[in-house]
């Protein structure tokens, strides 16, 4: 598995992208879905990574930088074709790698409460994660839940 830096552009992840996107409108209200679109992954203060195996895209995570040593963890997704291989989990600690190389101090993340969602917050929890507070503008909501990490 190769992890790199950008590639927005590339189609695979337009369509991955794109998946990420109608899925979190299909199980969250509109108001409490917060998957950031092609121009949001592309936006000055975002770090985005793919991660691949030869041409297959496998996943995507991004990392947003929220300032005074506060992060936050966007738009991590496996492609459906390669769940379950522990795509989700190289991402993340290449992420919190990352999180760490650039100073920050916190990460935290907003995920969904429906079923579609449980895998990824167990893995969340199991890498340290613990439910916290609204952070970045995010009103709190029932739909959502919010987890950080102490870097």
């Amino acid at each position: 598995m190769e992890v790199r830096h950008g590639g927005v552009d590339h189609p695979a992840v337009r369509e991955l992208v794109a998946l990420h996107r109608r899925e979190a409108l299909a199980s969250t209200p509109a108001d409490n879905a917060h998957a950031l679109d092609l121009s949001g992954l592309q936006g000055p203060a975002v770090t985005f990574v793919t991660a691949w195996d030869g041409a297959h895209l496998l996943g995507m995570a991004a990392l947003r930088d929220l300032g005074d040593g506060h992060a936050e963890l966007k738009s991590m997704r496996t492609h459906p074709d390669h769940l379950r291989r522990g795509v989700a989990r190289a991402l993340l600690a290449h992420v919190l790698a990352l999180a760490r190389e650039l100073g920050h101090r916190r990460l935290s993340l907003e995920t969904g409460t429906a079923p579609m969602f449980d895998a990824a917050n167990r893995m969340y929890e199991a890498a340290g994660f613990t439910d916290g507070e609204p952070f970045g503008g995010y009103p709190p909501s029932p739909h959502n839940r919010f987890m950080t990490l102490a870097l």
